[in-house]
């Protein structure tokens, strides 16, 4: 079995609390009682039924899931996703009527004590769950198979939320956990299919074909030259020809943009002979942000680029590169022009998490290189969460040697448990890992010579499980050995009979504010996390200390929380969060970083009309917090607004708009979440950070804040965010990040764009298609092609044609134009080698295609049957 830290507390007092509750606080109870002990069943199995070799091997069993589905055209209402596991015993040995575990990770809510066929499932903690035979289940002979059907408490619509990672455990090899072979069966078609006006409805070929058509091919000459959007760009009438590498001249203080600059210009080109690149800093007219640049283009006077500060310069030269000619062009040339630009808002982010999968050094470098690429600055570094901590911090080894490592095991204290599918093997990549002192600084050297500042993240109160566990094996650990400090970083109440349950299905994840200990905790991560980035030689602004999702029932029924408020008369919980908040601000301030969070961080849960409602917390807005604003769902749409206007500092992420780990839309073959949206890339590019609700419906809006003037100086910028629940696999992130982080940079470096600024709808409307088509043909004809072929090697999502058969005749299009499209009529497959659709196909049969890179990497298939 797994053991988690909270499961060695009072068993008594555990079991006599759950006679005197019910409900839903009884089912909460009892995930923690059968995470504490195994069935009977399973613990009176005879020691011969799992003898070594009498047993079937696990890696020898086929466990397959599947969504089952209910007609069509019915609606699926919430908690009716029907789901079958389908376990096969492909050994010569039979798997024992007793003794033994399948367990396995889910992200959706499961059902609690189901039986069928003889098996039962729980929870164990998080989303680990396991099934295990019950009395009535007679074993799985050789060959044998066996259905486990159940129905699951959320509704299921993709997937990437199918459960994962499952392994099998016997009784008498408790420490040892053995991975199944799995397969998930492929959805057929959303859950919604057919029911009109649904979100989850399939997206049809004739569907995106529509939706595709509101951008035409532009010629060359038409396409936008730059991306994000200058704010000025005057065109000139000639062109210099590049029959050289060009000579760099640049003072010592910009000998990193100057290598940036040689690295911009083909390696065939000749070593001399070409013009002269001028660097520089200086003072960019009109414009007073640090980050703007003039970039000039000029047949007789070269290039020269300016900028208000280096890092305005290599902004200038990341808009040379989009408009040198893609590499193999024969005779290069640049255009003659002039472009002063400067961004519209200060903070341009991108947030990676690495806690609930972690993801190395080279990844984080690569995502380091695409943000100054397209001219972001902020990256946000999600590096410890419940299933994850992933820095080396000096002093407290626990928080690595412990925090870090997931798998099975089953003595307590020795690793997390496994979560989102990396199995029971410590050393799968994706579960454990972490960033060493030294590579941190790395990281932080390396953004910081693109002009990147690192914002750490080290979450709090909540989504802190791997810290609160980390921490209580060094208590134990450190008691038993009788060192006098053992209690020095204890962060949960071992008295705490709290009963919650975290978004992420935990009752154990939180730091507890009514310790002491708690805060010497924070104060020696947030001094080593100082001490970094000094030595590192990185200036540390802020610290981003989580903030968010503190489940409800926390802290209500620990003594010591209840201790801390009694001294401070602090009437509830929510008291004690500002005093917690409090207390870690002051830390911070200690060593001159100010407070980023969360919105949660800024905001206070309160009653209206008998339905909780967030408002502006009114303690803290003259403290300079800084308020990551994620929550613009059904009802708190102005939210972030309303936090601007009350006086604290934004950075608008609204999880509609800037989630990049949800789907893009509901068809069985995307990859991503859907519990906030589906997000395309219009609906990133689309986004009005000013004025959100601009385009909703009128019935929407009623009621709803807008910004003031004061609120809008409020609003920092904007950020994307990519949590990694399902991205095991770095090339994850290329397909769920790009190209929409291409428009997220558009919206926070553009000027506000005409068509949001247009209150004559038919006007507006022109001025959108106007700026979608240079978007898309952008991206299509520059920016995604010179990615295929310097060597960037991304490999972003290449969304499906759209498809229409109209005239007697197929149309295939692109949301992307000028991306090479290839048919089949065969009802083949497309590849590489299959023919260009270069305009109607008057084929019949079914007809196939695909879009395809400059490197012949397909995307997504797309098909129509015509007769």
């Amino acid at each position: 079995m797994i053991w988690t830290s909270a499961h060695l507390r009072n068993k008594e007092t555990l079991l006599g609390k759950t006679k005197m509750v019910g409900g839903a606080v009884a089912s909460t109870l009892m995930v923690a009682m059968m995470a504490f002990a195994l069935p009977a069943t399973a613990q009176e199995a005879p020691a011969a039924a799992t003898s070594a070799g009498a047993v079937a091997n696990g890696a020898k069993l086929h466990l397959q899931w599947e969504l089952q589905r209910p007609v069509a055209s019915a609606q699926l209402p919430k908690g009716t996703s029907p789901a079958r596991f389908t376990l096969t015993n492909r050994d010569t040995q039979a798997l024992p009527a007793q003794g033994w575990s399948l367990y396995f990770n889910a992200i959706d809510r499961m059902p609690k004590g189901v039986q069928s066929n003889g098996l039962l499932l729980e929870q164990i903690a998080g989303g680990l769950f396991r099934l295990y035979p019950g009395p009535g289940f007679k074993g799985l002979a050789a060959g044998q198979t066996i259905a486990f059907d159940y129905q699951h408490s959320d509704s299921v619509y993709t997937s990437s939320k199918a459960p994962s990672g499952p392994y099998l455990v016997y009784d008498a090899a408790p420490d040892t956990g053995v991975a199944l072979a799995y397969s998930v069966v492929p959805l057929a078609q959303p859950p919604q299919a057919g029911v009109k006006d649904s979100p989850h409805s399939l997206v049809t070929p004739q569907d995106t074909y529509q939706r595709n058509a509101r951008a035409a091919l532009l010629p060359a000459s038409a396409v936008p030259k730059v991306l994000p959007t200058p704010l000025q760009l005057d065109a000139g009438k000639g062109a210099l020809a590049l029959k050289g590498k060009p000579k760099v001249e640049a003072p010592s203080n910009l000998a990193n943009e100057a290598a940036l600059a040689r690295s911009l210009f083909a390696a065939d080109l000749p070593a001399s002979g070409g013009p002269a690149l001028r660097l520089s800093v200086g003072s960019v007219p009109g414009q007073t942000s640090p980050e703007a640049y003039r970039l000039t283009i000029a047949v007789n006077g070269g290039i020269a680029i300016v900028g208000n500060s280096a890092a305005g310069v290599a902004h200038g030269l990341q808009s040379l590169r989009d408009l040198m000619p893609l590499p193999g062009t024969k005779s290069p040339a640049l255009p003659e022009l002039t472009i002063v630009d400067a961004p519209r808002f200060g903070y341009r982010g991108f947030m990676l998490d690495v806690s609930r999968n972690f993801h190395g050094k080279d990844t984080v470098f690569k995502w380091l290189d695409l943000m100054a690429r397209f001219k972001l600055n902020k990256f946000h570094f999600h590096l410890t969460d419940d299933e994850g901590w992933r820095i080396e911090i000096a002093g407290l080894p626990e928080l690595t040697d412990i925090g870090a490592v997931r798998g099975h095991v089953a003595k307590p204290g020795v690793r997390l448990q496994p979560a989102y599918g990396s199995g029971p093997d410590p050393k799968n990549p994706s579960g454990s890992g972490y960033f060493t002192r030294d590579e941190y600084k790395d990281i932080l050297r390396y953004a910081q010579a693109r002009h990147i500042e690192v914002i750490p993240e080290i979450e709090m109160p909540g989504h802190a499980r791997a810290a609160v566990q980390a921490m209580e094996s060094r208590y134990h650990r450190l008691k038993a050995a009788g060192d006098p400090d053992y209690a020095k970083y204890l962060l949960g109440d071992l008295e705490d009979r709290s009963v919650y349950n975290s978004p992420q299905l935990f009752g154990d994840n939180v730091i507890n504010p009514g310790h002491e200990s708690s805060y010497t905790f924070i104060e020696h991560v947030v001094d080593e996390v100082v001490k970094l980035h000094r030595e590192a030689g990185v200036p540390l602004s802020t610290i981003h200390m989580g903030g968010d999702e503190l489940a409800h029932g926390a802290w209500e029924k620990s003594p010591v929380s209840a201790a801390m408020m009694k001294k401070h008369n602090l009437e509830t919980v929510v008291d004690l969060w500002d005093y917690f908040y409090d207390r870690v601000d002051g830390i911070l301030r200690k060593h001159g970083v100010f407070m980023s969070g969360w919105e949660e961080l800024a905001a206070r849960q309160t009653m209206l009309d008998g339905r909780p409602k967030l408002i502006p917390n009114p303690r803290f807005p003259e403290r300079g917090f800084s308020a990551y604003v994620w929550n613009n769902t059904t009802g708190n749409e102005d939210l972030a607004y309303r936090l601007a206007n009350a006086g604290y500092d934004i950075v608008l992420t609204p999880v509609t708009r800037m989630y990049m780990d949800m789907a893009h839309n509901a068809n069985p073959d995307e990859h991503g979440v859907n519990w906030g949206a589906y997000v395309e890339l219009d609906t990133v590019h689309d986004f009005i950070p000013l004025d959100i609700n601009k385009n909703a419906p009128e019935a929407a809006r009623i009621g709803k804040d807008r910004l003031t003037d004061y609120g809008k100086r409020r609003v920092r910028g904007l950020q994307a965010n990519l949590f990694v629940e399902t991205v095991l696999d770095p090339g994850r992130i290329d397909y769920l990040v790009m190209p929409r982080l291409v428009a997220v940079a558009e919206r926070g470096w553009a000027a506000d764009p005409a068509w949001a600024r247009e209150n004559d709808a038919a006007k507006a409307d022109l001025l959108h298609r106007a700026a979608w088509t240079g978007f898309v043909n952008a991206l299509g004809q520059r920016v995604l092609p010179r990615l295929d072929l310097d060597g960037s090697k991304v490999a972003y999502r290449i969304a499906p044609p759209g498809m229409i058969e109209e005239g007697g005749q197929v149309r295939v299009n692109h949301v992307l134009p000028g991306m090479v499209l290839r048919y089949t009529a065969d009802g083949s497959m497309p590849n590489a080698s299959s023919p260009v659709v270069n305009g109607p196909i008057a084929a019949h049969g079914t007809i196939r295609a695909a879009a395809f890179d400059r490197n012949g990497r397909m995307g997504h298939v797309a098909s129509i049957e015509r007769r």
